[in-house]
């Protein structure tokens, strides 16, 4: 006989931000999102499917504090730790009474630990690690929450955890655990001595018997207590450890970013990168973006990986993978699948041997296992018939890629700015003396913000190149030498102007002042001569005052203001 299903209302799935529905019915639990959306199977809003768990996955169930009242902890075999809070207090005997008529299931009351400790002792459950204060959990992490792990000291662990844009809140990203301590590691050796006989010896007239004899031994050595945590946590949690083998693995591939040399391995839904110090699992859903671009210096291949959510080592986040290759350099590598399981999933998308150069195999095989566009040099070539330019930004020297829809920078930082952003393209020269007149500054304005990239110590031959591609681009370009020019031609071509209606006007004020002096004299000459004048001149010392004034001209009187 069927029984009726038993709702709760206002409930949360794994911290959603939606409330919803959950449904206990006899096939299982279920949940839906009241408004906005649904959770799909994984826990996670897709908008599409229903979150459903069926009645044999159910192990056991935990009533205790939530982060919205009350919490419903569900041990399952194949999906971790289902939480589902919002519940009031007064719903625990209802749901203890439903919990074991439908699925013959306990809930038990989990108390935690409120002492404020920082300090207790993991216990590896199985689907979560519990950290254990006087007996009592102060906190759980669930496996399927750890993104990664490293040994980042000789005592320290750190613990990423993967980020859910559909949580509500903020989100713990990063945990350390300081592990004081060593262990004694027991280990049994037994060695075989294979194709050696060892004679017994016995009585007279009696031959040896020829026996293979074996040692076992039993080594003790100490091993950090970190360590030990460290590699429990990485099995718990799957981290290194994907299911199946590896389709195709790469050893010893440089990354400029981070630095160092990883081998890759490459699954079907996922890739692992291992260091000597780190290791990173990168879900291919997580690569956005695949850059396959050759060095200007002809030397060198890179292929670089937009990544979101970003790979991190403390509290450095990289956004973009960078990996270098020689471009001669060649591999021959085959894929590890069947032959059916190649025509059924990557014929397609695959090949099943590869022996070409490097960079091309694992460009390919990026591009086939993630689905995503390879993205390659456009029609863009410099003065030297290259895809890049030889540029700073900053204090850093790196290139610059003007692609069909971006501009990319490398290496360090790498930036990728599509054409979409851009608002304008400025290019001018800075400072002055020789160096100037070699090269420019290309500063890229983005649109509704007042940041922007400034890349210097650009080849002043690249300028008219860049110009036209950006213009063919769509692209607002805005030369300042030009405009500059444009400018002081005006300037002096008003300046020749003035000049000339300067020299117009001087002329006629030449010939105004001549003609008053003219009628100025004409008007000033004295009517009667001026008897008590005095003399002047000493060769005229001996002459009377009337002789004196006979023989000399008349006097200019002097004008009035």
């Amino acid at each position: 006989m069927e029984r009726t299903a038993v709702d709760f209302d206002k409930i949360y799935l794994n911290l959603s931000k939606l409330s919803g529905k959950m449904r206990i019915a006899d096939i299982g639990l279920g949940w839906k999102a009241s408004t906005g959306g649904n959770v799909g199977n994984n826990g996670k809003n897709t908008g599409k499917e229903l979150f459903l768990l069926p009645k044999e996955d159910l192990l056991a169930t935990l009533w205790s504090r939530g982060s919205r009242g009350y919490e419903l902890r569900v041990q399952t075999r194949t999906r971790g730790v289902i939480m589902m809070d919002g519940f009031e207090v007064e719903d625990f005997n209802r749901l203890k009474q439903e919990m074991q008529r439908f699925f013959d299931l306990t809930l038990d009351h989990k108390e935690h630990s409120l002492r404020g400790w920082n300090w207790g002792k993991p216990d590896w459950a199985r689907n979560e690690l519990l950290f254990q204060v006087g007996n009592k959990p102060l906190f759980e992490i669930p496996y399927k929450e750890i993104g990664n792990t490293n040994l980042t000291g000789k005592n320290e662990v750190a613990i990423e955890f993967n980020l859910d844009s559909g949580k509500a809140g903020d989100e713990l990203i990063e945990m350390r655990f300081y592990v004081p301590g060593t262990i004694e590691n027991e280990t049994k050796k037994k060695e075989e001595e294979d194709g050696e006989t060892v004679k017994k010896e016995g009585g007279e007239g009696e031959e040896g018997e020829e026996n293979e004899e074996s040692k076992s031994t039993i080594t003790t050595e100490e091993v950090g207590a970190a360590t030990v945590f460290y590699e429990n946590l990485r099995d718990k949690a799957e981290i290194g450890q994907v299911s199946g083998e590896a389709i195709v693995s790469f050893s010893d591939v440089l990354f400029l970013t981070p630095r160092g040399r990883y081998d890759i391995d490459m699954y079907p839904s996922s890739l692992r990168l291992r260091g000597k110090t780190y290791d990173y699992k990168i879900q291919y859903k997580q690569i956005e973006r695949i850059f396959s671009i050759p060095k200007p210096d002809e030397a060198h291949h890179l292929i670089v990986l937009q990544i979101d959510p970003p790979l991190r080592q403390g509290q450095t986040k990289y956004p973009f993978l960078v990996l270098q290759f020689v471009s001669e350099e060649e591999t021959e590598v085959e894929l590890n699948v069947s032959d059916e399981v190649y025509e059924s999933k990557y014929k397609e998308k695959l090949k099943k041997k590869y022996d070409s150069q490097t960079h091309l195999v694992m460009s390919h095989c990026f591009k086939g296992l993630t689905d995503r566009r390879l993205i390659v040099p456009g029609s863009f070539q410099s003065r030297f018939l290259q895809p890049g330019i030889s540029c700073s930004l900053k204090a850093s020297e790196g290139y610059l890629y003007p692609l069909d829809r971006c501009f990319l920078f490398v290496t360090k930082p790498t930036i990728y700015i599509p054409f979409s952003e851009i608002s304008t393209v400025t290019m001018s020269r800075t400072g002055g003396g020789v160096g100037a007149s070699r090269t420019f500054d290309l500063e890229i304005s983005l649109r509704g913000s007042n940041q922007g990239h400034v890349f210097g110590s650009i080849d002043r031959e690249e300028q008219e190149t860049i110009e036209a591609y950006c213009e063919s681009k769509g692209l607002r370009v805005r030369n300042e030498e030009k405009i500059a020019a444009a400018m002081m031609k005006k300037a002096l071509a008003a300046e020749a102007d003035d000049d000339e209606d300067v020299d117009m006007g001087s002329a006629g004020e030449d010939e105004a002042e001549d003609l008053d002096f003219q009628e100025g004299s004409d008007l000033d000459v004295a009517e009667e001569f001026d008897s008590n004048v005095s003399d002047t001149g000493s060769s005229d010392d001996d002459m009377s005052g009337d002789e004196k004034d006979e023989e000399r001209p008349p006097k200019k009187k002097a004008k009035k203001d």
